[in-house]
């Protein structure tokens, strides 16, 4: 049984928790500042990326926007199996984009996989999220969510800043970059692993509710619950890197 109180203790109780709330507010917004004060990085390397159009330059995905945000999608050549964290990030996008592109936010979901399998993937998830292969290009891994299979195999990739064992050649995360009035293009801002979770709402309304996260299965996090939204209530697996198995019977 969770603790019952009357009404006034109820107030009092919160009023003291909204002490905390303000201050979370506080440093959510200096941390927020200093996002904002991170140095840029020039690109100078010369991406392309195939897509509906064929293919387009760096440039092109910004699509007259100054700003860019990316959501590296952990998709990689021939890979059957779809990552539930990427499909909930690319589903919290979806409501969000008249919102961002009218607030010069171009959105983008890049993977490295082929543009045949991810335009295939966007049709299947009902999409309007622009999508668009790297595959071919250093793209995914100048930026930190691709990596080789040698490094893979020996535990050595570099991700989330360190090296480490990540036990996977592609992996999600989100980056931005900033393009100037000369055309030039920066790299501002990336972030991975749980970092990915404050671009995530649904965690913001959960952590409110009675159960909270309630990520209490055999992993402890999303993959615990999170499915492909056609998937809910039709079985299936999800490994402990996030890659959804649908039911053998199912077509998804």
């Amino acid at each position: 049984m969770h603790r019952v109180v009357s009404r006034e203790e109820w107030i009092a109780e919160r009023q003291r928790l909204l002490i905390e709330e303000k201050a979370l507010t506080r440093r959510r917004d200096a941390l927020a500042r200093q996002r904002r004060e991170l140095p840029w990085v020039k690109v100078d390397a010369v991406y392309t990326f195939d897509g509906p159009e064929g293919r387009v330059s760096f440039a092109d995905l910004f699509r007259g926007r100054s700003q860019l945000f990316v959501q590296h999608v952990m998709q990689g050549p021939a890979q059957p199996l779809q990552c539930v964290g990427c499909a909930l990030g690319v589903d919290h996008l979806e409501s969000l984009l008249p919102h961002l592109e009218n607030h010069d936010v171009a959105v983008v979901a890049i993977a490295r996989a082929p543009w045949p399998e991810l335009k295939a993937l966007k049709e299947k998830m009902d999409w309007r999220t622009p999508f668009f292969s790297s595959y071919g290009s250093e793209f995914n891994y100048d930026y930190g969510v691709s990596f080789r299979p040698a490094d893979v195999a020996a535990g050595r990739a570099y991700y989330n800043y360190r090296e480490c064992d990540v036990g996977l050649e592609d992996i999600a995360g989100n980056s931005v970059f900033y393009r100037d009035d000369s055309g030039a293009i920066f790299h501002t801002y990336s972030s991975y692993s749980r970092g990915g979770e404050d671009f995530l709402g649904i965690y913001r309304i959960l952590e409110t509710t009675p159960k909270g996260r309630n990520e209490n299965g055999p992993f402890n996090s999303m993959v615990d619950w999170a499915r492909p939204r056609n998937m809910y209530g039709k079985g299936g697996e999800v490994q402990a890197n996030g890659r959804f198995t649908p039911p053998v019977s199912c077509c998804m």
